[in-house]
Formats: C-alpha cells, structure tokens, sequence
C-alpha cells in the first residue's frame, strides 16, 4: 500500500536550513491522519547537507528517504525526487520552506478535487507576500510576463516552489523532463497542459527568504533561454514521445 502523500525536498548546500524544515514537516506529519514520506534529494552539495539528511533517515526510517546526485540542478534533483517517490500525491517543497507547511492541506484532498496538478501562486486574490524587496518582485512579474508570451499563458506564477501532483501524472510527467535547471518548473507546466492535465493555482502565504539561492539577473538570463529551448523541443515533438 503506497503512502498517500510524499514531500519532495531538493537540497542542494541547505546544511543550516534543511534540519529545521524537516523537524517542521516531520511535526506536522505526526498529527496527520495518513501516511506519508519524505524523500530529500542533495544534489552537489559541498557542506553537510547529505550528512544531516542521512541522520534524520537514521532517526525515522519508516518516514525519511534520502538520496544523492553528484551533479547539481534543482530540476535535477526534482525529477529524482518525483520519480523515486511512491505517494498518491506528491508534494514538492522548497527547502527554505517559505510556504509554512500548514498551508499544504489546500492542495490535497478533500480541502481541493478534481486536480492533476497544484501549483502554489504568490499573485492571486487571496495571496500575500511577506518581506519581499519591491526590486524583486517586479524582476519576477518580468519573467512572468516572459513565461505567459512563450510558454504558459494565463498563468499567474510558475516559480513558487511548492507544486502538488497526483502520483501517476508525476510519473508521466518528470519522465519526459528534460530541463535540469531552474526552468524545469515551466517545462512540467508546459507539458502537463500540453497533455490535458488540469492544473489548478492554489493562494498561499509566503514569506520571502533573505538567503533565496535566486541570482536575479544570471538566472533570469538563463531561463529566458530555456523557454525558448522548451518552445523549440515542442515543435520537434520531444515531449509528445512516449517517454523523453
């Protein structure tokens, strides 16, 4: 019998985050009614983030699951996580957990139906956003803008981190990933439309993070050229093979 929900963490040098956030969710999980997993995935860290994680894995072995990429790429360690993880949902979380774990009822059952995906949105009616610099917000309505010309149009926000799939659509989806960056987002959201998914955008709380691992212009150069990439790999098929 699978677990009803697993929470996907990519960490990549989270040494000094990633114990809060698991002590976080693991409380939270404790007072749930289901079973659940949590699958962390470092990837190319150079501090002790493998080394934490494993020792939270030790102390509750029926809950933690840790693994280990050499290379680094969130996407990277996303698509890992997804596939490894056994939930009838599952639920990807940022590290710095900037979305407090509470909110995650809203995109599950029975709170929210008849969805393949949740994606978490900073810029709906009943949004807020806390502590967020006015400079960085504006670059992200940029890209926004960007993401619905190319790719995704009418979506308010494909960057938050923190997406809810159902088991089976996830499986279909990150097998046919092929970004390992930080576009990886738009790219499951471009596919997952692209094969009839319906996906729906859930109003969270969320509090910006002084240390986001975000470096506004490098990034945002970066994946303005990945929508182009994902437009170019949608018009030679790549995402409508059986598998990528």
């Amino acid at each position: 019998m699978p677990p009803f929900l697993s929470i996907v963490i990519p960490a990549h040098n989270e040494a000094r985050r990633l114990p809060g956030t698991l002590q976080q969710v693991l409380g939270f999980l404790a007072h749930q009614p289901y079973r659940a997993e949590v699958v962390v995935v470092e990837n190319g860290s150079t501090d002790d983030t493998l080394a934490l994680a494993r020792r939270f894995q030790e102390a509750y072995p029926d809950v933690v699951r840790v693994f280990h990429e050499t290379r680094r790429g969130k996407g990277l360690a996303v698509r890992r996580g997804m596939l490894e993880a056994r939930g009838v949902y599952r639920f990807l979380a940022d590290a710095d957990l900037s979305m407090p774990i509470e909110e995650l009822p809203r995109f599950l059952p029975p709170q929210l139906t008849d969805f393949d995906v949740a994606i978490a949105s900073r810029e709906l009616p009943d949004s807020r956003r806390v502590g967020e610099p006015a400079y960085r917000h504006i670059v992200g309505r940029a890209f926004n803008l960007m993401v619905q010309a190319l790719a995704l149009p009418g979506f308010r926000d494909t960057q938050c981190g923190f997406k809810c799939f159902r088991g089976e659509v996830a499986e279909d989806l990150f097998r046919r990933q092929t970004l390992e960056g930080m576009s990886f987002d738009v790219e499951i959201l471009f596919v997952a439309r692209r094969r009839g998914y319906r996906i729906v955008e859930v109003p969270i709380t969320w509090r910006f993070d002084p240390d986001s691992r975000v470096r506004l212009v490098h990034d945002s150069l970066g994946m303005a050229i990945d929508l182009l990439t994902i437009r170019w790999r949608a018009l030679r098929g790549r995402y409508d093979a059986p598998e990528a």
